[in-house]
Formats: C-alpha cells, structure tokens, sequence
C-alpha cells in the first residue's frame, strides 16, 4: 500500500498540478512531506511497537494510513494535499520497520539474506503496478481516486492484522525520549523543507535560510541529547560497529541518487517528452520490474562476490545506468528507455538488498529495534533529500538556461547530478573486510 501509494502520486503530478493551479514542479512538496513525515515519526516506531505490541501498533498505523488517503482524495488545494499526506506518511513510519524488527528477532542469520529478499519482494509489487494503474487512473479517471483505492486495502489489512500478527513485545522499556523526538522532528522538518525551497523563489529567502538554521541548530542538540541520554530516541553508539555504519552510510548516499527518481521521470516523460500519464506509467514501472527479477538471485550473487566487491561494484554499475538517463530523448524508442530502465532497477535492487541485510549482520539482538528504527530513518532522510535535490537542480538548471517550461536537457542535468550520489557510495564498500557479512552468505563456509 505505501510503495503503491508513492509511485502513483508521481506519475500523478502533472496533472493534479493542473487541478490546483500549480506548478508541476513545485508539486513534489506532496511527495517530500510524506518522506519527511515518515523520517520525522520513525524514530518512535520501535519504542510503539516494543512498548505496544507489533499488531496494535501495525493495526492503528493501517488505520492512520487509511484515514490520511481519503483526506488526500479530499483535497481540494495543495496545502490543504500536504496536510493529508503528512497525515499518511505519520501511519507510514509506524509500519515501516514492523515487519523488518519481526524477521531480524525470529530469522538465523544464514537465512537472512533470503528472508530480506522474501520481506521485500510484496512491496515490490506496489512500485511495480503503481506506475501503469496511476497513469490509467489519471487518464481515464479522477486523480482522487489514486488515493481512493487505499480504502479497501486498507480495511482488509487490518483484518489481516487482527487475525495473523503476534502482538509481540520487548520488556524493559523506559519512558520515551520525548525531548529526542521534538529535537530530531525540528531538525529534520526545518533541513528538509529548507533544502527544498532554496533558489526557487516559493517563499521568501529570509524564511529559507531561518528553516535551514532552525534545522541545523536543532539536529546539533539532538545528537548533544543523544549522546547524554540513557535511553535516546536514537542510538548513535550503533555507529561503533562496522559493518552497521558503512552500510548506512553508503545506503544514505546510494539512496538519495534513487530517490529522485520516481520525480524525475515521469516529468520528464510527460513535461519534456509529450507523453500522456498513462504513458508514462508503462515506461517507469520497468525500474521496480526489474528490482523484482532481482530477487531470487540475491543470495547466489552475494556468495560468489562476498558484500565487499558486490557493494562496490555494483554502485559504479548502478551509477552508470541512472546516468543513462541523461541520454533519453523524445527520439529514442519507448523499448529502448524501458530496457535501460528494467535492467538499472535489477542491480539497484541487488544493492539495497545487500545494504538492508549487512546493517544487521553484527547487530546484537536486544539492540534490533534501535538499529532499525534509526536506519529506517535515515532511509527516508535520504530519500526526502533525493527528491528535494532532484527538484533543486532541475529548477536551477531552468534557471540558468532561462527555460520557463523544464527541457530534454534539464532533465539530463539533474539526472547526471543524482547519479553521482550513486558513485560517491561505492568506495564506502573498500572499507570492509573481505569476510564482512560472510556468516550470512556462508562465503568461504
């Protein structure tokens, strides 16, 4: 429901921009306050859920989830869109890491890989139809119902729930880390809100630079708190072992080159190529059909190369697909774009695959929930800030090539930008062993 969620609205853009009279481009704050709510309230799910109980905390995120889709399908101006998918993206962060910390505590560790691998693959589906269903909606539809299909699945998730999902629980528990939590929301509210708005003349630059200060200033404290606290919203002493901290650091750099993605191409499919949203949707949903042929393959490919040379390699490779994008034109043939498409989305997967299973691989087991809750939240950090530095160097892009409507070769600039995130993640790999992770691979066994 959520990856489904995500990548309808993208393809959905355009013209919900119409409907509000607003700038296509400026929409993607939609997108970006779903991210930052998810990154904002993450940090909390594992406290919810080990204080709670998994199915309470999963049903009423469902519910929460639910709720904040019919308000969206309500909307009936941006603001008031931002609002409801703020609301979505709090229902979101209380789902995300449910199923991940349930894997991480019952799973041996030689098996994890391919249970990863299996956690993933359904919400792969949600990228994968979110695409062409969005664009047919939108064509042939209201773009309210995007949001609308929410309904049902939701209600039957919460069944589900209720029927399936044990209401485990951790002891031992304190208070939460109230302080924590308002400290890492400001900060993050006021850096990624910030970072979206700068050169683009949305709201003043006085007001610009007080959120980025605002941001900065309260990112400082909360990681002063943190580090004082005995029990902080998050943990930053995780960052001691080794294989956690590079693959969260490299999956921070990876992922903010995938993030903007799914904003940037169905623009550039509908703004600069001419394509309809429907289109546009049966191009872009090659990138999660080909993160889906991945997965079978994930624990083959990690035991042959160990997650040293797979990590590294594999970033450089992924970095020179998304840079591919830069060459697309309206000439090229939809076939063609697919292609380079389908195959980036297979190595991207193979590489998130292997970051989401490392992290934990020296992680101990009382220390689950913490090392979850905070490299889930990174992710959507990360994530907010690709689509806000998508935007930004599209715009900027524009700007200096006094285009008042984005082109082919804005759109090739901002993709060559992103791509180079990608790059920046791969030599973060050289600093693993050779034997990193091989209790999960059974490499050398």
């Amino acid at each position: 429901m959520q990856n489904l969620d995500s990548t309808v609205i993208a393809t959905a853009l355009p013209t919900m921009a119409k409907a509000f009279g607003s700038d296509p481009i400026h929409m993607n704050i939609a997108l970006t306050a779903y991210l930052l709510s998810l990154a904002v309230f993450i940090p909390s799910s594992g406290w919810m859920a080990d204080r709670f109980g998994t199915r309470v905390i999963f049903r009423a995120a469902i519910a929460v989830f639910t709720l904040g889709s019919v308000l969206c399908g309500l909307s009936e101006s941006l603001p008031a869109l931002v609002g409801a998918r703020i609301l979505q993206g709090a229902g979101g962060a209380m789902m995300v890491p449910v199923g991940r910390m349930l894997i991480l505590r019952t799973t041996p560790k030689h098996e994890l890989i391919a249970a990863m691998a299996w956690l993933t693959t359904p919400a792969l589906i949600g990228p994968v139809l979110g695409p062409p269903i969005g664009g047919f909606i939108v064509t042939y539809f209201s773009w309210r119902w995007i949001f609308y299909i929410n309904v049902p699945i939701g209600a039957l998730g919460m069944v589900l729930v209720s029927l399936f999902v044990e209401n485990v629980k951790e002891p031992g528990h304190g208070a939460l880390d109230w302080r924590g939590q308002i400290l890492c929301g400001l900060g993050l509210a006021g850096l990624m809100f910030g970072l979206q708005t700068v050169g683009r003349g949305v709201i003043p630059p006085e007001i610009t630079a007080l959120l980025l200060t605002l941001g900065a200033l309260s990112t400082g404290a909360f990681i002063w708190h943190a580090n004082r606290h005995p029990a902080p919203l998050m943990d930053f002493s995780l960052l001691r072992e080794k294989t956690y901290a590079t693959a969260l650091y490299a999956m921070s750099l990876f992922r903010i080159g995938i993030g903007a993605i799914p904003f940037l191409l169905p623009l550039m499919l509908q703004l600069a190529f001419g394509e309809t949203a429907a289109q546009s949707g049966m191009i872009t949903f090659a990138s999660s059909a080909g993160a889906l042929v991945m997965k079978p393959v994930a624990q083959r490919a990690l035991r042959w190369w160990g997650f040293r040379d797979t990590l590294f390699w594999n970033a450089l490779l992924s970095a020179i697909l998304l840079a591919a994008c830069a060459s697309f034109r309206p000439t090229w043939p939809a076939a063609a774009i697919f292609a380079v498409l389908l195959v980036g989305g297979f190595f991207r997967s193979l590489q998130f695959t292997a970051y989401n299973t490392l992290a934990y691989a020296d992680i101990p087991h009382p220390r689950i929930s913490a090392a979850t809750s905070m490299y889930s939240t990174i992710q959507q950090v990360a994530l907010t800030a690709g689509v806000a530095i998508g935007a930004t160097a599209l715009e900027l892009t524009m700007l200096a090539a006094h285009h008042d409507t984005p082109q082919p070769v804005d759109f090739s600039i901002a993709f060559l930008v992103i791509a180079s995130f990608c790059a920046a993640s791969a030599p973060f790999a050289r600093l693993l062993s050779r034997d990193a992770g091989a209790a999960l691979t059974g490499r050398g066994g």
